[in-house]
């Protein structure tokens, strides 16, 4: 199994290992190399800002895909990570890790904006209960984010009591700008298990990407054997099989509607044409060019 990145643990050096033990943690992040479906564990809610790059996130649900000038708020728990570069060659973000407690605090402390918010008084909630919101920068934002740049050059580990009064100044800006967004969010402690409805939301929301029955339990926060029990009382089938069916069936469709096989392989989650065929061909008993061939001959 790939391992697992926990953080924000992982992202500080030795020497400041008692930063994330903390309510708050602020950490920039700079890479030049691209990452690939990174097992992650977050053990606090997160704001990840994309300066440069491009970042996807896997949870239960469907995949999250942000750009630079862009941010998402995370609940704590697991998740797969992409990074990719920006033309540049280089991924940045600022990340700003709190506590569940904290955003507790916040509305007890604001209760006519907790009002607000929590009890959506004529906003209506597109994404219920979402574990992960994403945000587009604004004015606003852009001029958050080069404060805290600014001082975190200056400072690399800034005081406890700043880093809470910027968390809040970011949860008054939203609360009272994107309401609908921030009352969607839900918190996940690491290791909660969500039960049947995340099941569900964890395969079908990941059903066109090339995500693997161990990464969905992962998502899950369950064990591989767990996972496997609750998806075989739900389905009545084991993933694989499952998925395959599900996979195989949106190829025939996406076939039937005259798109070329070297193309339908990638919108049904496999990384190559000679897989993707293999599996049509165990489903249909034809490769995917002679399903099309003979379809094209029965509407003739």
């Amino acid at each position: 199994m790939d391992k697992v990145i926990t953080i924000p643990e992982d992202l500080f050096p030795e020497s400041d290992c008692a930063i994330p033990a903390g309510r708050t943690a602020i950490r920039l992040y700079d890479s030049m190399l691209p990452s690939l479906k990174t097992r992650v564990t977050i053990h606090k809610n997160l704001f990840s800002f994309l300066l440069e790059g491009e970042k996807v996130v896997h949870r239960p649900g469907n995949p999250i895909r942000i750009g630079a000038g862009q941010f998402l708020l995370i609940a704590g728990g697991n998740c797969l990570m992409s990074e990719k570069l920006s033309l540049e060659g280089r991924y940045r973000s600022l990340l700003f890790f709190f506590e569940d407690e904290l955003l507790r605090e916040f509305f007890v402390k604001h209760a006519a904006i907790g009002v607000r918010v929590t009890g959506m008084q004529g906003v209506r909630v597109r994404n219920e209960n979402s574990q992960i919101v994403s945000f587009d920068s604004d004015a606003f934002v852009g001029n958050y984010l080069r404060s805290l740049e600014l001082m975190l050059t200056e400072t690399p580990v800034l005081k406890t009591e700043l880093q809470q009064l910027k968390l809040e100044e970011l949860l008054l800006y939203l609360a009272g700008n994107y309401p609908e967004a921030l009352a969607s969010f839900s918190r996940m402690s690491p290791g909660t298990d969500g039960g049947d409805e995340q099941v569900r939301a964890a395969v079908e929301g990941n059903l066109d990407h090339q995500i693997s029955v161990e990464e969905l339990a992962f998502m899950c926060n369950m064990s591989l054997s767990t996972f496997k029990r609750r998806f075989g009382r739900l389905y009545g089938t084991t993933p694989n099989k499952w998925l395959l069916q599900r996979r195989m069936e949106k190829a025939a469709a996406l076939l039937d509607g005259q798109e070329k096989p070297s193309e339908v392989y990638l919108k049904v989650g496999y990384e190559n044409h000679s897989s993707f065929s293999q599996s049509f061909k165990q489903v249909y008993g034809m490769t995917p060019r002679e399903y099309q061939q003979r379809r094209a001959g029965v509407t003739a």
